[in-house]
């Protein structure tokens, strides 16, 4: 059925852009600036039709955005081999997918990556394409984290779990064919949140900077409106009121939302952090942290390279399977990492 699914969907979204706008509300979506990619469109009219996440219960929630990435998602990488593991955490174990290219680079780091989610949804299928991707044009090994969710492990549980495996794939990562006791971080959305503090935490702890922090549409100030967040606030898929659904259920009563593990913005100091790759995606909410935390690296000399996809939406490192634009984007910034480990 999964299968008679996604031929439908991709015969759909194949239709010329006009027939595809047509079935998408009609007209284009143009919004502070920009024009969004019509097969997102599709996606965001298709979504006026079902339950808000906001209605759901994280379970719920869980389980529906599973079976809508199955859908969206592209084919395992050619040429990339991966195996699933566990690794002990500061909460019991937590599974890890290690992804390793047939043309591996052996003096390049490790790349420990967090998935999207907002801390309460996605586990290691959320991001098993773009990993593939990462691996294989970046060609370097990835270790994918499947960390401990909220609200049944609420803040910093998430974080702590990410920490705990990038440290032990620094101190493993000859195991997987990567330089010895190197390892960069990346992630998107809530993972970019955990990687762009992590990088912060290991300063404070006088620990070495990750080789560099791959920061995909990050949330990194949970604290501030920025103007973003109104004009996209009803953007597809990551709203608003999802924002606010999130950050109720990752948060517990005694958070602070400008403790800078929360909103690693809120940290004044930036110097001395890892080089950084910022990526942000044009239809989010989040645009304008991103944007202007990449802009505060740059001003703290970190050297960053920061770029923006205008027409696509948050999330779209899930989509390279159902938008063509969103897997060009994902192979440039893999490319980008491939320049960050060449220089």
């Amino acid at each position: 059925m999964a299968d008679v699914q996604k031929l439908v969907l991709k015969t759909i979204l194949s239709l010329p852009t006009p027939i595809l706008r047509a079935l998408s509300g009609g007209g284009v979506v143009y919004r502070g600036g920009r024009t969004l990619d019509p097969r997102f469109q599709f996606f965001a009219n298709a979504a006026k039709g079902l339950p808000s996440m906001t209605t759901l219960s994280p379970q719920e929630a869980r389980a529906g955005s599973a079976k809508g990435l199955l859908a969206v998602s592209g084919p395992p990488e050619v040429g990339v081999r991966n195996e699933t593991l566990t690794i002990d955490g500061p909460g019991g174990q937590i599974p890890i997918r290690a992804y390793r290219p047939a043309e591996q680079d052996s003096s390049a780091p490790l790349i420990v990556f967090a998935h999207f989610g907002g801390g309460v949804i996605g586990d290691l299928e959320t991001c098993h394409a773009f990993c593939g991707i990462l691996a294989r044009v970046a060609r370097t090994a990835v270790l994918s984290v499947d960390y401990r969710l909220a609200p049944d492990h609420r803040f910093p549980a998430g974080l702590d779990d990410v920490l705990a495996a990038w440290r032990w794939g620094r101190d493993n990562a000859a195991r997987f064919g990567a330089a010895p006791g190197q390892a960069a971080i990346g992630g998107d959305s809530m993972g970019g949140n955990f990687a762009a503090v992590l990088a912060q935490e290991a300063k404070r702890a006088g620990e070495a900077q990750p080789a560099f922090q791959l920061l995909i549409y990050p949330a990194v100030d949970v604290a501030s409106e920025t103007p973003s967040m109104g004009v996209y606030a009803d953007s597809y898929p990551l709203s608003r009121p999802i924002m606010e659904w999130f950050m109720g259920h990752y948060m517990g009563p005694e958070a602070d939302p400008a403790d800078p593990r929360l909103s690693p913005d809120k940290t004044q100091d930036l110097t001395g952090l890892a080089p950084a790759i910022v990526i942000t995606a044009g239809f989010d909410p989040l645009v304008d942290q991103g944007e202007a935390y990449a802009k505060r690296l740059i001003a703290a000399g970190v050297p960053t390279t920061y770029r923006c996809y205008d027409s696509l939406a948050h999330g779209f490192t899930a989509f390279t399977g159902a938008v063509p634009a969103a897997d060009a984007a994902c192979r440039e910034i893999a490319a980008l990492v491939r320049a960050e480990i060449e220089k």
